[in-house]
């Protein structure tokens, strides 16, 4: 499945559920299909509960007593099954390179997902939708800034996400933890400024054109937009909070901002961009089980990859580079091996392009350190014990190391057991956990953010 913005849709009688697993690579994933009529014509809308993704808008091409064949042109997908009885349809589900076996079982509701944090109005707080420039760039950045209520000047955070393109409630596989930490610190004393990233919601810009220090220059707008609300932010007092890059973003607009009094740095990187996904990779595939064979065979393909990205600045001769060592990867290879990744091996050579993309390849070479160097300002960096994506201990070293280097004497660094990257309490840290779990940021993380915040600022 490829994640995809779900569809407003009204109320809908759905004449059918049908619902199945696809396994990839050992991972789970739900998928719904929905049947309704339209005008009198049959459609069909597609959830897959765990991704997040909810009434993907398909066509059904034809729904008889013998077969079904659905389409989903947004997700380049498509279903084909034969009914073996009444309540159970046998098919495949096809997208882009992918070819899986899924059953279809008949059901009578909708899975569920349940986020008993993501907060409901009314507020005990005021919320405004606002607008501030990134003079730089040229263009507007939309947000929401909740404030607490009283007539005082309060302390401030601006809320920094993470990589790819976010809203500004960080939304997640139905999780919006920034929403959650806003409103968690706002009933605190704490106002908030989140806002979309640029080319996302209501938000100008060009996402895919930017790098990381186009983003720090966002989040430096941010900030002096919140110093310029003297009528209820107290303009000393403003932060920045930034989750994954934006735990590396929060350093860069920091070192460039006098604005800025201190960062809080969650899940943030204190190792290089390409040490964090060489990480990152083994890690995941570990908790998916899979054999230490395969994962040093694609360990040391990525490698050779980054190589490539760091070195060859020529698109056409890297993407050359880059093919002749997967053909490599792919030959050694056992039969199972091929058998059990084709799904991940799918399309790699049209993913190419991503990796040669302006903002990975300033990830990739990126190391943190020169800038955690320079950071004056307090500091609270945190980190979970079961992240995958960014492992806690390596990365709580170099942003320590860093820290200790730039003669910062007031940083506080925390590792939370049993929090994954999203800080939620988790098993094993799996991303595949993610969706799957209510919880959408873990309550001792906020206190403590909530503590550490009102601390400094009471100076």
């Amino acid at each position: 499945m490829t994640e995809t913005k779900e569809e407003i849709v009204d109320e809908i009688a759905y004449e059918s559920l049908w619902q199945g697993k696809l396994s990839i690579s050992g991972v789970e994933l739900r998928l719904v299909f929905k049947i309704y009529k339209s005008e009198d014509k049959l459609q069909v809308h597609l959830d897959s509960p765990d991704q997040g993704a909810k009434n993907i808008k398909g066509d059904v091409d034809y729904y008889n007593k013998d077969s079904v064949k659905f389409t989903f042109t947004q997700i380049n997908g498509r279903y084909e099954g034969k009914f073996e009885n009444e309540n159970t349809i046998i098919g495949k589900w096809y997208q882009a390179a992918l070819n899986l076996d899924l059953v279809l079982g008949k059901v009578d509701k909708v899975v569920e997902v349940k986020r008993p944090q993501e907060p409901q109005p009314p507020y005990p707080y005021k919320e405004e939708e606002v607008k501030f420039k990134n003079e730089k760039a040229d263009i507007t950045l939309d947000g929401t800034l909740t404030i607490p209520e009283g007539s005082a000047q309060f302390p401030a955070v601006v809320m920094v996400s993470g990589s790819g393109p976010q809203d500004r409630d960080e939304n997640i596989l139905n999780h919006k933890p920034f929403k959650v930490i806003a409103d968690y610190l706002t009933r605190n004393g704490i106002a908030v400024l989140r806002y979309d990233d640029r080319g996302v919601g209501k938000s100008e810009g060009d996402f895919g054109k930017a790098i990381s220090t186009d983003f720090a220059n966002d989040a430096i707008a941010a900030v002096e937009y919140l110093a310029s609300r003297t009528d209820v932010i107290d303009a000393n007092k403003i932060g920045i909070a930034g989750h994954s890059e934006g735990g590396m973003i929060a350093p860069m607009a920091a070192n460039r901002s006098e604005s800025v009094s201190f960062i809080i740095l969650l899940a943030g990187p204190g190792t290089t961009g390409e040490q964090i996904l060489i990480d990152q990779s083994r890690l995941i595939l570990e908790a998916s089980g899979v054999s230490k064979s395969y994962i040093d065979k694609q360990e040391k393909l990525i490698i050779k990859i980054y190589e490539v990205i760091k070195s060859e600045k020529d698109d056409s001769i890297a993407t050359e580079k880059i093919s002749l060592y997967f053909d490599d990867f792919t030959a050694q290879l056992t039969d199972e091996e091929k058998s059990e990744f084709e799904s991940d091996m799918a399309g790699f050579k049209q993913r190419i392009p991503m990796l040669l993309s302006p903002w990975f390849r300033y990830f990739v070479a990126y190391d943190p350190a020169g800038e955690l160097e320079k950071i004056k300002i307090p500091v609270l960096a945190l980190n979970g014990s079961n992240d995958l994506q960014v492992p806690a201990d390596v990365n709580m070293e170099g942003i320590k190391a860093a820290l200790e280097k730039a003669g910062n004497k007031n940083h506080k660094l925390i590792k939370l057991e049993g929090l994954n990257h999203l800080f939620q309490a988790s098993e094993t840290g799996s991303p595949v956990e993610y969706a799957k779990i209510e919880e959408t940021f873990s309550p001792e993380a906020l206190k403590i953010i909530r503590d550490w915040i009102l601390e400094i600022t009471s100076r």
